[in-house]
């Protein structure tokens, strides 16, 4: 018994990190809709947009790579939002960086469902977010 419940002795602190992670999510999801110039959200959900999928879904796990490295090296709860606010930006900026340098027309191929922007965009994402949780372990 005694295991158990030395197991469970940080539940408080997942339970707590877990909650902030999720409100972080939500965060990232308007943020990101603010940043892009095509509605994820409608083109999922309405138009069944294959590539908006691909690469929104791309992003989520960008960032949710980030936040995680945040969370696995943060020193507080206040550190872990001060690196979960580091996270949203680089994500942000990572689909600004693939929109105003490599793919200037992505916003439109994404519009379009073409599959290959949609895909290069969560490549990039996940790339920046791997990187952006690496780099958090200071």
């Amino acid at each position: 018994m005694e295991h158990v419940m030395n197991s469970l002795a940080g539940l408080d602190n997942f339970a707590l990190y877990f909650a902030i992670s999720v409100v972080f999510l939500f965060i990232f999801k308007i943020v990101y809709a603010f940043v892009t110039p095509h509605d994820e959200w409608k083109l999922v959900k309405e138009d069944k947009n294959v590539a908006a999928a691909v690469g929104f879904g791309g992003a989520l796990i960008g960032f949710s790579l980030a936040l995680s490295g945040a969370a696995a090296n943060s020193l507080s709860i206040i550190d872990f939002a001060i690196w979960g606010v580091v996270a949203i930006i680089a994500q942000s900026l990572a689909f600004a960086l693939l929109r105003f340098t490599f793919m200037p027309k992505i916003a439109e191929r994404i519009n379009n469902n073409e599959v290959s922007a949609g895909t290069m965009l969560a490549a990039m994402s996940i790339a920046v977010g791997l990187l952006n949780a690496a780099c958090m372990t200071y």
